[in-house]
């Protein structure tokens, strides 16, 4: 008896772990980003549709949930992560403002210019637009929460979305022909992360969505990896911040 229970409290402090590291755990990997940024005052190496992908991916996730109950664990992940996304778009806004050569006429959401879209110049444009997406995204959940396959298809997207994570960094860094500025630290945090919640899905039996989507982001980590390598000589001739468009 006192063996079960032994195990069972092993179990429990278990899987109280890998929770947190579950919630936590997506989060880990921009420190790094957000260390090199601050130090260099320079966002070129960090590409900001990461956020946007991460802000669309968790938001139609936390809409998934609503239509389909799954560990609560991924679901205070997802409010963390949005929260991490914003900061991170604020303090890039903030060091590119902050270091424009000559003033640049603003950009705004509301000006509804698609050749702009996510290259505003204020904060309050990116929280305008999720705002208005996560309204859009609630009235559609609300109206076809009983339509089963409209709230898969919301889950296939979601996490389709947040496995497309390492691609606006991968088509940055094809595009520079060189990793320089991005936290190598930061990808390799996506990659032991990706591996860890991809087994942990298949160990709470998550839907099938996430799984197969978690084995996508391992892929592209390691396209981004393969990266490192392959431009380690090349070096960047950094743009002027101060080009908003």
């Amino acid at each position: 008896m006192l063996e079960t229970y032994e195990e069972l409290t092993i179990k429990n402090v278990a899987g109280w772990i890998a929770s947190a590291a579950m919630v936590f755990g997506g989060i880990i990997p921009f420190v790094p980003q957000y260390k090199k940024i601050k130090q260099k005052e320079d966002i070129e190496g960090f590409s900001l549709y990461v956020c946007l992908t991460l802000l669309i991916a968790n938001t139609l996730r936390i809409l998934f949930w609503f239509g389909r109950h799954f560990e609560l664990p991924l679901l205070i992940q997802s409010i963390l992560m949005i929260a991490t996304m914003l900061f991170m778009i604020r303090i890039c806004i903030n060091i590119k403002n902050k270091h424009q050569l000559i003033k640049q006429k603003d950009r705004i959401f509301t000006d509804f210019e698609s050749k702009f879209f996510w290259k505003w110049t204020d904060f309050q444009s990116y929280v305008d637009f999720m705002l208005l997406f996560a309204f859009a995204g609630a009235v559609m959940m609300y109206l076809l929460i009983d339509v089963p396959i409209f709230v898969e298809l919301i889950g296939l997207f979601a996490l389709l979305t947040e496995a497309m994570l390492g691609l606006p960094q991968f088509i940055r860094n094809f595009s520079n022909k060189s990793t320089e500025g991005m936290s190598i630290a930061m990808v390799m945090m996506w990659t032991i992360g990706d591996i860890f919640k991809t087994l942990y899905f298949i160990q709470q039996n998550a839907p099938v969505q996430f799984e197969l989507c978690g084995g996508l982001q391992i892929l592209i980590d390691l396209a981004i990896l393969f990266q490192v390598q392959f431009y380690k000589n090349n070096t960047v001739l950094i743009r002027p911040i101060a080009r908003i468009d």
